[in-house]
């Protein structure tokens, strides 16, 4: 019953958080002033639009795929992480006049990968332990 729980609990995050970083592709890939206004005041425009974007787009499918979905997770973290302190930095936590709102779902795909991670950490220490191996042969 529990692992079922945790398993439903991990696919719902794991749909957020593609879900929110798919939506974002369309401002990102179109152009949109909203974007374009982002990464010009970061001094990234237009290739690091376009690069996050293609980023927040292999994160999307790595963590809806079972087999990589762990790295999807550790890769959205990586990702966003960027953006938060992008938005606590220079572009300040309200952009436009959004009220917030892209800082916030910033968060909301933060927290969820955290959770995401926690709820699979033992796939996560499994991982780190294969690579630890690797990079380290005895």
């Amino acid at each position: 019953m529990k692992n079922s729980i945790v398993n439903y609990i991990s696919w719902a995050l794991q749909i957020l958080i593609a879900l929110i970083y798919l939506q974002t592709l369309y401002f990102k890939f179109s152009a949109h002033p909203d974007s374009v206004y982002i990464f010009s005041t970061l001094g990234l425009e237009p290739y690091g639009r376009i690069g996050i974007g293609i980023f927040e787009l292999i994160t999307s499918i790595l963590i809806l795929l079972p087999q990589t979905r762990i790295y999807g997770g550790i890769l959205s973290v990586g990702v966003i992480l960027g953006a938060i302190l992008a938005h606590l930095g220079p572009l300040g936590i309200v952009v436009h006049n959004d009220g917030g709102k892209v800082f916030y779902l910033a968060l909301t795909v933060l927290i969820a990968s955290l959770l995401f991670l926690w709820l699979n950490r033992n796939d996560v220490l499994r991982i780190y332990h294969q690579f630890k191996q690797k990079i380290s042969p005895k």
